[in-house]
Order: C-alpha cells, then sequence, then structure tokens
C-alpha cells in the first residue's frame, strides 16, 4: 500500500476558542477509582482487603529474572524483554519507579492482582507484579513483534485491512475491560496496542491501578496528546473517552503519522492540546480510503462526548462488524514484519 500523500488543509470558520478548564499537564484530577468499581461497587473494598503476596503465578522474584534485552524506555517506565529462571518463561517486564511512600507503592501492587482475573484474547497476559528497592515490576505477556508505534514507524502506513483488525480487537478488549471488570483503559494509543507473530492483536497498560495512574500521571506528557477534549478541559473520564483516543490512534496508523498539528506547524504541548480542543477534528485525505473508514473515525471523534458512541456501541457499528468478518491474514503480514526486523 502507497504512503498516503499529505492532507491538505481546507479553509474552515474558526471556532471561538475555549479556555482549557486546568492545566492540561497537571491530570491529577483522574479520580483514583471512581471507575474500578464493579458494578456491585464492591471492588474497592475487596482490593483493600488482599495481602500483599510474596508470589503470584509465577512465584515472581528479582533474583528469578534474566534480562535479555531492553524493549523501550520513556517517562513511564522501562521495558525488558527477561527470561523467568525457575520455569523458562519469556515475559516483558515494566519497571516503573514511583516516588510515594512505600504503603503507597503496595496498594499500587494490590490493586494490580485483580489483572490476573483479566482474560481475553485481545488483552495482554498478566503474570504478576511485584516491588524491588521502591520500583514496581509489572510482568506480561511478550509480543515479539512490538507495538504499532514501532511498526509503522518502520514500514510506514499500516495496510487499511490491517487497520479493520486492530479496530475490531481494540474495541472487543476495552468493551471486555469495562462489562467484566468495570475497567477503563484511560491510555488508547499505538504503543499501547501490540502484535505477535502468529498475528494476534493485543491491548496493554490499561489503567486497573487507580494510585498508579495519579502516581506517574505528570509524567504521561505523551499521552496527553491522545487525551479527549472534555479530558484536557479536565471532565469526567469515560468509556467515551477512550474513543477519541481510538479514532485518533487509527487515523495515525493510516497515515503512518500522529494527526496533529497541522503540516509545517509545530507546536509545544499546551498549544497542542488548545489545538485539540479548539479547532476542528482531522480528517483523513479525501479519495484515499474506503468511506467506511473514514465515517467510523469520523464517529470516534465527535467532541460532544455524550453524543460519541460508547466502545459497545462502536463494536456493533457496520465497520467494525465487516473488519470482523473480513478474512485477513495478518499472521502473514506479521511475517513480514519479521522479514523487515531481522533485515
Amino acid at each position: 500500500m502507497s504512503a498516503p500523500a499529505p492532507a491538505t488543509p481546507s479553509r474552515r470558520v474558526r471556532p471561538r476558542p475555549v479556555r482549557l478548564g486546568v492545566s492540561p499537564i497537571n491530570l491529577n484530577g483522574l479520580p483514583p477509582h471512581q471507575e474500578l468499581e464493579s458494578p456491585s461497587g464492591a471492588l474497592v473494598p475487596q482490593l483493600a482487603e488482599l495481602s500483599l503476596p510474596q508470589e503470584t503465578k509465577l512465584d515472581l522474584k528479582n533474583e528469578d529474572i534474566e534480562i535479555l534485552n531492553e524493549l523501550g524506555a520513556g517517562n513511564g517506565g522501562t521495558v525488558h524483554k527477561v527470561k523467568h529462571g525457575p520455569t523458562g518463561t519469556i515475559m516483558a517486564r515494566k519497571v516503573i519507579h514511583v516516588e510515594a511512600k512505600n504503603s503507597v507503592r503496595r496498594q499500587i501492587v494490590r490493586e494490580l492482582q485483580i489483572m490476573h482475573k483479566c482474560n481475553s484474547p485481545y488483552i495482554v497476559s498478566f503474570y504478576g507484579a511485584f516491588l524491588n528497592e521502591g520500583d514496581i515490576s509489572i510482568c506480561m505477556e511478550y509480543m515479539n513483534l512490538g507495538s504499532l508505534d514501532n511498526i509503522y514507524k518502520k514500514i510506514g502506513p499500516i495496510p487499511e485491512d490491517v487497520v479493520g483488525k486492530v479496530t475490531h480487537a481494540v474495541l472487543a478488549g476495552l468493551v471486555y475491560l469495562y462489562m467484566q471488570h468495570r475497567i477503563i483503559h484511560r491510555d488508547v494509543k499505538p504503543s499501547n496496542i501490540l502484535l505477535d507473530s502468529a498475528g494476534h492483536i493485543k491491548i496493554a497498560d490499561f489503567g486497573v491501578s487507580g494510585q498508579l495512574i495519579n502516581s506517574v500521571a505528570n509524567t504521561f506528557v505523551g499521552t496527553s496528546a491522545y487525551m479527549s477534549p472534555e479530558r484536557i478541559q479536565g471532565g469526567k473520564y469515560s468509556v467515551q473517552s477512550d474513543v477519541w483516543s481510538l479514532g485518533i490512534t487509527l487515523m495515525e496508523l493510516a497515515l503512518g503519522k500522529f494527526p496533529f498539528p497541522p503540516e509545517g506547524k509545530p507546536l509545544s504541548v499546551f498549544e497542542l492540546l488548545e489545538y485539540i480542543v479548539n479547532e476542528p477534528v482531522p480528517t483523513l485525505p479525501a479519495g484515499q480510503f474506503s468511506e467506511e473508514l473514514e465515517g467510523f473515525i469520523g464517529r470516534c471523534l465527535i467532541k460532544d462526548p455524550a453524543a460519541r458512541p460508547t466502545p459497545s456501541e462502536l463494536l456493533k457499528d457496520p465497520y467494525c462488524r465487516q473488519a470482523a468478518e473480513k478474512p485477513v491474514d495478518v499472521k502473514e503480514w506479521a511475517k513480514i514484519l519479521q522479514d523487515v526486523n531481522k533485515g
């Protein structure tokens, strides 16, 4: 698939600017447990009663983990490919340094244990979490082809057929997290969508721990670019906020570049967030993509969260249903990626 040509900005009437309600870099307005309650409201008390486990499913101890190579690093933490010595299990371990009291770190690890209950083909498997010298280690399933942001940076735009499969996988994962565990992801973006050589597409790094979200929120400047307008202005986080992030993510994968800001107009982080709130939403270049994909992304990027569909509604959307049913050999595409990585 050839790379789409840059979009040509069209002349539009500028809407009246909206003042940001909060500093966009200060994300501490996230309520730590508001969306983490079960339908009965019992999840948080259950978490509070959990004792910090000395072992997890794999009896995880820092001395048993061999670091093989680094997979990525950023303000949110460092991720390594590791091997669990006693079992030989290959995992991805994310190490996060949290500037907080030890009691808060222990609470984070307790909260993370709910991930053991997450069982979906669209969610990266969780092996366990533990503390080591004040750092929090989270051990997850290793997806050998990595994240979609690294993939498109190597090969260019993701083929539209594969974008359709990504759409279905992410929505199915989001619906599972919310309907089964009342968890909102909070951080949908290409770097949190992973692929393996079998063609499996899974989401990672969802917001199960309110304490962790609040503890590291100030470092996630990169994440803020995917935030919905209502969140930038300090409004409540909802499942529709994840839908906005999905729309930006799909456009980025299809274009092979982040859709903000306009061509030739570099913006600071604060200017970018004001642009997202005040300017018209981005659109795919006319005639380069299917009307179905254009329309679907448009539904994701409705600025009013009350009018924006939920993940459950979008999973039933004709575009998503067709994408799920369409025969696309993602495994074969993954083999091509492996060859690119070897080269």
